[in-house]
């Protein structure tokens, strides 16, 4: 299994990350990605890359959440970092790969106050994404069709991505995977009791559309709802995933795993 998002680099694995990464291992999760979420955690993300190479692999971005006046400021500090990363990487082959542009996208969740900010913001990595040819790891709360709107005006060049932590119901399902080159992550919330995944996904959502993810350290799966989410959590994801599609766990993560190469190229 891959877990396609992992905040492994925030402060809450800093005492026992060790632990945390030999226990996703033990669990069978082969590789993690671990998104950016600010100019910040440019340096903490390679860093914990780096650490474990060829295991762990970085995404770059500014989380909308993180967007705000300065937002500009933000993104060219980010896009010098992406630039050197990328120049250094021919030079050293042990410097992380960026594999993706991310964390990014629209949260309009909690208030619309850096609404255009956050338009903006996101347009502009979205063509960094197109430029670079590295996909997207999409965030998107209370603005899909926003999202939707913007993503719509690149779709012929976008490389690919995955919308994050789709919570969706079967309409908005089908709206996202217009988009060829995109997956749905699919995390904790399958596993809630009030989750209405369990039913939207088989009917509308083919599992060559679909990757795992944890999006820790939260949205812990059940039974560890409450608790600090980690990376070996995805089997528990990956389990019930399978009881959705009335197949088996090791199917599942094949499927999901060639997807997850299909559009990030590791």
């Amino acid at each position: 299994m891959i877990d396609t998002h992992t905040h492994l680099d925030g402060e809450e694995f800093i005492e026992d990350i060790d632990q945390v990464v030999s226990r996703a291992k033990d669990a069978g999760v082969s590789h993690v990605m671990v998104p950016g979420i600010n100019r910040k955690s440019c340096q903490t993300v390679m860093a914990l890359c780096s650490k474990f190479h060829d295991y762990a692999y970085p995404m770059l971005g500014l989380h909308p959440e993180d967007v705000d006046r300065d937002w500009e400021k933000q993104l060219k500090e980010i896009r010098l970092f992406i630039d050197e990363s990328i120049k250094h990487g021919d030079d050293a082959p042990e410097t992380p790969r960026i594999i993706g542009i991310g964390e990014v996208g629209l949260d309009y969740y909690w208030s619309r106050e850096y609404e255009d900010e956050q338009l903006s913001a996101f347009e502009k990595q979205v063509e960094w994404s197109i430029e670079l040819q590295l996909p997207l790891m999409i965030h998107c709360r209370k603005a899909q069709n926003e999202m939707v709107h913007l993503l719509r005006q690149y779709e012929k060049e976008l490389p690919g991505g995955v919308f994050h932590c789709f919570t969706g119901n079967a309409h908005e399902a089908e709206e996202l995977l217009r988009f060829e080159r995109f997956a749905l992550g699919i995390g904790g919330v399958l596993t809630f009791k009030k989750s209405h995944l369990p039913e939207v996904l088989p009917e509308v959502v083919p599992l060559n559309r679909i990757v795992l993810e944890t999006d820790s350290p939260y949205m812990a799966p059940v039974p560890h709802r409450g608790k600090r989410n980690e990376s070996s959590f995805v089997a528990v994801v990956c389990e019930k995933l399978a009881e959705c599609y009335s197949t088996t766990p090791q199917e599942i993560s094949s499927i999901t795993d060639s997807n997850v190469k299909r559009i990030f190229k590791i």
